[in-house]
């Protein structure tokens, strides 16, 4: 049987790089569709031979998107290899500052890059399907808030991290450095600013996506819906945090079947690769791995906004439950398996992240000297995670007598996510294109919009090689005319 192939090279508005190859059969239905990432990045061996204490600032390098998270992952795995509990203090600072940046971010997927599939519409013309088509048609004045809040957001980041993008003051033991209480009354300004901000997000959503009936269709309709597991942090209280806690494991149907520490990780997660893409396919090793298939047998799992919330059992601060609470009572309660609503959720948590901004800047703890623990013990092996935008990220060092890192292994936020977005690249492929389909540009974008949902960032996902790095060499003569195509593939 031969098979008629369409590329959709590159893939748009995501971080990094990949390619969608879709396959149709001789009746033109989709035979198989493949995510693709054509790209090897290997920074698990960048990194052995280094001294752990300079991985906040090394591995903060990998991406200049999250850097943030890079850094705060790292920090805490530091900090496990040398056993050294970080002062109340140092460990509000860290958090603050990781609390601003997820405003920074949320804010840029929501508008730049999720925004323009809903508020310019999944089949409005490519030139206009952007950022500035976002703000022509919302006003200068909604452009101009979202640039604020990226600057806010951005101005804790350096007070708190030295600089604005790859922070540089979490270090073994707790921070370099604190704030002064001018400072603190700046960031306390600029929070609460923030919150404003969030709840303005909030109801332009409700008010362009929630109010228009073929939007709402499309999130509630089968093409983005898939039934998997849902990871994410929480507190004691079950309550999602961003920075620090147990991550939770919810089942399909909605239970929760057990939550890991950091040191645990290993017991729940395993990792496999595919040949036909430079990623791990991350999966529940506790569940077992049956294919690109979701159902309670299968161990895919999320680890997204949408799964955090799913994974517990609400958010820690008063608005952001409200917002958690109306997210679920519209839409038929928990858990919600429709991937576009992770655009939904994430604004929650963009609330809820401004929110715990100004409880942190308003605690007169956050000003103390006490930032820092001189690490004493004897350097071993460690584990750090965070909830990266995009996910649980986790940092796992091991290292010889002298703290110089032997082995080093990151399951970052994008990679948890691989099967999924697979998967849901390939549903909403066979799905919109059938027998005598026309496929046109608005077609493939809303097969696109299928892995946006995710947010998907492929600079620090990327660490597998299960192979020859594919190569395509084309020779032309001078008149520009294509003479030869070697390739290595």
């Amino acid at each position: 049987m031969e098979y008629k192939r369409i590329s959709i090279n590159p893939i748009t508005r995501l971080e990094g790089h990949g390619k969608i190859e879709i396959f149709l059969n001789d009746q033109g239905e989709v035979e198989n569709t493949y995510f693709q990432i054509p790209e090897l990045r290997g920074f698990e061996r960048f990194c052995v031979g280094r001294p752990v204490e300079e991985m906040p600032l090394l591995t903060n390098r990998i991406c200049g998107v999250c850097p943030e998270a890079h850094h705060m992952a790292a920090a805490k795995a530091a900090d496990a290899v040398y056993k050294v509990e970080i002062p109340r203090t140092a460990k509000m600072l860290r958090e603050l500052l990781y609390s601003a940046f997820y405003v920074t971010d949320h804010t840029t997927h929501f508008y730049a890059l999720a925004g323009p599939d809903f508020i310019m519409g999944p089949d409005a013309p490519v030139a206009e399907r952007n950022i500035l088509g976002v703000i022509h048609k919302v006003g200068l004045e909604i452009g101009g808030k979202v640039i604020q809040a990226r600057k806010y957001g951005h101005s804790v980041i350096e007070m708190i991290g030295g600089r604005k993008v790859h922070p540089c003051t979490a270090i073994p033991g707790g921070q370099t450095t604190g704030i002064t209480e001018e400072q603190r009354c700046e960031m306390e300004k600029m929070g609460r600013w923030a919150v404003e901000f969030a709840q303005f997000s909030l109801k332009l959503f409700d008010e362009i996506v929630l109010g228009n009936k073929a939007y709402v269709d499309l999130i509630l309709g089968d093409i983005y819906t898939h039934r998997t597991y849902y990871i994410g942090t929480v507190d004691e209280n079950n309550k999602v945090n961003f920075y620090d806690g147990k991550v939770s494991v919810m089942s399909p149907d909605g239970e929760r079947i057990g939550k890991y520490g950091p040191n645990e990780y290993l017991d729940w997660i395993a990792e496999r690769v595919e040949p036909w893409s430079y990623i791990k396919f991350p999966y529940l090793k506790k569940v077992g791995w049956k294919g690109f298939v979701d159902g309670k047998d299968s161990g895919v799992y999320t680890a997204t906004p949408l799964s955090r919330l799913n994974a517990s059992d609400g958010m820690a601060t008063p608005r952001a439950q409200a917002e958690f609470e109306k997210f679920y009572t519209t839409l038929g309660g928990k858990p919600v398996h429709q991937r576009l609503a992770t655009h939904w959720a994430r604004l929650i948590e963009l609330l809820y992240a401004a929110e715990r901004w100004v409880e942190l800047a308003t605690d007169p703890e956050i000003t103390s000297s006490n930032f820092h623990a001189v690490p004493s013990e004897k350097p071993t092996e460690g584990v750090g995670i965070v909830e990266a935008p995009r996910g649980t990220l986790t940092h796992h060092y091991w290292t010889d007598e002298r703290g110089i890192l032997t082995k080093v292994n990151l399951i970052v936020g994008t990679t948890n996510n691989m099967a999924s977005i697979a998967m849901s690249v390939n549903k909403a492929a066979k799905n919109l294109i059938k027998k005598g389909t026309e496929v046109t540009e608005p077609v493939l974008n809303m097969i696109e919009m299928a892995f946006r949902a995710y947010d998907p960032c492929f600079g620090c996902a990327t660490h597998s090689l299960p192979g020859k790095m594919p190569l395509q060499v084309i020779i032309h003569d001078t008149d520009g005319t294509v003479l030869d195509v070697v390739t290595r593939d």
